[in-house]
């Protein structure tokens, strides 16, 4: 099954590069440093052991922040390599950790590509987060007798049905992983119904409970209220898909016939997106500023185009709503966990299949808001605009189970450290 894999890998590559290229008009970070993905790269000579963490994009490099932090903190004798396979999860990675860390694009699971890699890098363990799963890559980490670990690993109902189409490669893949540390239980037994072996699974929670909010970010959030003014209310529309931004700026329309001063601070999930966005703002009639114009906010503007990357925990904080996107199309949500920790009320669409434990913890104590569409998005924020007591009340509620549910952290550091100390 590997072999037919490999072949199919090989076959699909020339077209794997014409992605790339196509990515590169929208992006131009994806023409940069394009051979990396090939396993070609420089790496200046380091006397320390590596810890190899992979994280594909910026959720699974915030959620890594935690260990990270801790490894470097713990194991300041290895050097730390992040790969990623977004130019936005290299941003973020640069963003947090500056020179601590080493940066590098993930290889393409071609055999001759990962053999390159681990033949400069030679690192002493791996670590991959949440459903990183490449046979090719697995199978030369354990020729090579690196270790294998899949952390805050989640398996959805939605990727299972997918990866039945290939079982029995998932099931030799994943008989060479060393330790899984999964989200929850239904992600750990589903692990084991694809070929990992029961006792190398266990059940550490999920990671993004455990990122903290520091309180610069608080302080740095006052000072852009101010910016946008002292009296005037905010809701975020936050990480939004394609074919979402028309339906909440028609919520938005709705919203300003009884609030005319709301102000909607939109951020869609992929910033190059932004200058599609602005488009629709400009046919549907609204004032709007972008954040790289640096343009004053004034009392005519009405909506806030968020185009960078990194300041979305500031614009959460700033804010008095959240709705968190990729929730309205079928892109299984975004994180709920960042402006729930800030005291935020939540609302998001059907499809959070992607964040399946939050979603539940919150729904439980009726924490979490679910609309469909712009008439329901428009009403359920005018209800929050409109009452600030049930706005704290949710949001204090909400912030309460992110804290009750930290310190998973712990439980995974734990059994990592044993590989650590070989």
């Amino acid at each position: 099954m590997q072999l037919l894999y490999t072949l199919v890998v090989y076959l699909i590559a020339p077209f794997v590069l014409l992605r790339l290229f196509w990515l590169g008009t929208k992006n131009p970070a994806y023409w940069s440093r394009w051979q990396e993905r090939f396993g070609l790269f420089s790496w200046d000579e380091i006397d320390k052991p590596v810890i190899w963490l992979h994280a594909v994009s910026v959720g699974e490099v915030n959620a890594a922040i935690p260990i990270i932090n801790r490894l470097l903190e713990q194991y300041s004798n290895y050097q730390l390599l992040v790969t990623t396979v977004t130019p936005t999860g290299a941003m973020t990675v640069d963003q947090h950790f500056g020179k601590d860390v080493r940066h590098l694009y993930l290889p393409y699971d071609l055999p001759i590509s990962v053999k390159s890699f681990l033949r400069v890098i030679q690192p002493s363990l791996l670590i991959t987060m949440e459903t990183e799963i490449w046979p090719n890559l697995y199978q030369a980490c354990k020729y090579s007798d690196i270790p294998i670990l899949i952390i805050n690993a989640r398996l959805s109902q939605e990727s299972a049905k997918g990866y039945q189409l290939v079982s029995k490669l998932m099931k030799q893949t994943l008989s060479l992983v060393d330790l899984i540390a999964a989200q929850t239980s239904n992600d750990a037994a589903r692990f084991i119904s694809f070929g990992a072996l029961k006792e190398k699974v266990f059940v550490t929670g999920n990671l993004k409970f455990d990122i903290t909010i520091p309180q610069s970010i608080t302080e740095q959030a006052q000072s852009l209220k101010r910016y946008f003014s002292v009296n005037r209310l905010i809701w975020i529309a936050a990480s939004t898909q394609e074919g979402e931004e028309k339906i909440i700026l028609d919520a938005h329309k709705k919203i300003l016939v009884d609030y005319p001063d709301a102000i909607l601070i939109l951020a869609p999930r992929h910033p190059h997106r932004t200058t599609k966005v602005s488009k629709f703002c400009d046919v549907m009639g609204f004032d709007y500023v972008k954040r790289t114009d640096q343009t004053p906010f004034t009392d005519k503007h009405t909506v806030y185009l968020l185009d960078t990357i990194g300041e979305l925990k500031l614009h959460y904080a700033a804010s008095d709503i959240a709705f968190v996107g990729g929730s309205l199309v079928k892109k299984g949500g975004q994180n709920m966990m960042e402006p729930a920790s800030l005291g935020l009320p939540v609302i998001t669409g059907p499809h959070t299949y992607n964040f399946i434990q939050i979603t539940e913890l919150l729904s439980e104590q009726e924490l979490l808001i679910r609309v469909s569409n712009a008439v329901e998005l428009a009403n359920e924020v005018c209800k929050l605009l409109c009452n600030a007591n049930r706005r704290h009340n949710i949001g204090e509620k909400g912030r309460a189970v992110i804290v009750s549910n930290r310190g998973n952290i712990e439980r995974l550091m734990q059994l990592i450290e044993p590989f650590l100390s070989r």
